[in-house]
């Protein structure tokens, strides 16, 4: 079915329009994503939460955060149900609408000054939705590049979607940082912080673009063709293959925990309690974003000619290492020192993160794909996305901010757990 390439980027070429389309959804995805972090570490917490505690308004803007990885879990069974019984195409672009219309809506919502408890309320519901959508959005993206992949293009191709993390967070952390630099605290705080939720309607509009003119995938195609999609896919899933989801689920608990860590949760406390100027800060994460996007292209390179599988594996023992080392780093008191910690994790990021494309598809059977790598990754997201930065608020506001990085160890050996259990799954017969 793929011709054998004529040279060493032929196969990117070749498919560039399929590469496209991944890679600006996964782009929405952490744009928005990262975008509410970001606005959940400087604003959200005055903006939308009663005044008595600012150590509760912090809590508080972190739980509202940590919504969304309730909600993706959610998102990935109707999503995925659909995924794998329509087709990925069309399911890829409602995600991308209903991820896209929440958080268009965010930058229109009253403060609790002016509206009470109705304010939380409809963020929390809208950051509830956009999770949902969120569901349904990394899994089709991954299979959409892997299942178009030539023979030993796998991890890179899988890596396509990846690359719009590091994209997404540029976008979100230098427009913020724009603002910053162009606006006085009290604009940034009346009206700054909604410029880029409503500047996601750009990226949303480029994503749709680029979707609607796609085809469906190869092996999509291939499994209604023999009649092997499956009836209802989540039961098949939890009836044979529990624990290769469970295994998965656990693979990917590391990189959810270090870029949340590394980002939100050090934003957070770097211009909370540490006192660094907020600009300064943003413009350090900025260049540790440069890391994290080497590591994916590295992982990408790495799992081609080895196994995703053992680039996960040593990238889950680099988590651990990391770890030990980030709560000092983060708390050395020198901005340099704080680069150094957080290009540490970005660029270890990237080594657990970079291979997942090329990695969780081989755990499923193409008519259950969808379904399985989207709740998996997604499940791993409430342990590493939802509760780690959470937990290290708490730590943190409890004076225990030097023990934050031995979160990031327990998330690494979890990790490693998941991968080495993780076995690929038999394709099931047709239902």
């Amino acid at each position: 079915m793929n011709q054998p390439p004529t040279s060493l980027l032929s196969p990117l070429r070749q498919h560039r329009r399929i590469l496209a389309a991944a890679l600006v959804g996964t782009t929405v995805e952490f744009y928005d994503f990262y975008v509410f972090a970001t606005a959940t570490a400087l604003v959200f917490g005055p903006l939308f939460f009663p005044a008595a505690s600012p150590a509760a308004q912090g809590i508080y803007s972190f739980m509202a955060f940590g919504i969304a990885f309730v909600a993706r879990p959610i998102g990935a069974v109707l999503f995925g149900h659909f995924g794998d019984r329509v087709g990925r195409k069309s399911t890829l672009v409602a995600s991308l609408l209903l991820m896209g219309g929440c958080t268009f809506a965010i930058a229109l919502l009253p403060a609790y000054a002016s509206a009470g408890w109705l304010a939380p309320a409809l963020l929390c519901t809208l950051r509830f939705g956009q999770g949902f959508g969120l569901g349904g959005e990394w899994g089709g993206a991954a299979l959409l590049a892997v299942e178009y992949a030539p023979e030993g293009w796998h991890a890179r191709f899988g890596a396509a979607p990846q690359l719009g993390a590091p994209i997404g967070f540029l976008a979100a952390n230098g427009l913020f940082l724009i603002l910053g630099v162009c606006l006085t605290p009290a604009e940034f705080l009346a009206w700054g912080w909604r410029v880029p939720f409503l500047l996601s309607a750009v990226l949303v509009g480029l994503g749709l673009w680029v979707r609607l003119r796609i085809a469906e995938t190869p092996a999509f195609a291939d499994a209604i063709a023999r009649k092997t999609r499956v009836r209802v896919p989540l039961a098949y899933l939890l009836r044979r293959h529990f624990g290769v989801l469970m295994a998965g689920s656990a693979g990917v608990v590391a990189c959810f925990a270090l870029f949340y860590l590394a980002t939100a949760f050090a934003l957070s406390l770097g211009t909370g309690a540490l006192g660094y100027n907020r600009t300064d800060f943003l413009l350090v994460q900025l260049g540790a974003n440069l890391f994290f996007a080497v590591g994916i292209v590295l992982a990408a390179i790495w799992a081609d000619k080895t196994r995703p599988g053992e680039v996960l594996g040593w990238g889950s023992v680099l988590t651990v290492l990391v770890g030990l080392a980030f709560g000092p780093g983060l708390l050395s008191g020198s901005l340099v020192w704080v680069f150094v910690t957080l290009s540490a994790a970005l660029l270890v990021m990237g080594l657990v993160y970079g291979p997942l494309g090329g990695w969780l598809p081989t755990l499923f059977p193409v008519p259950l794909r969808y379904t399985g790598i989207s709740l998996a990754f997604n499940l791993g997201g409430i342990l590493g996305g939802a509760l780690s930065p959470l937990a290290a608020e708490v730590l943190a506001r409890g004076g225990w901010g030097a023990a934050v990085g031995l979160i990031l160890a327990v998330a690494g050996l979890l990790a490693l757990a998941g991968v080495s259990l993780a076995r690929p799954a038999p394709v099931p017969a047709a239902a």
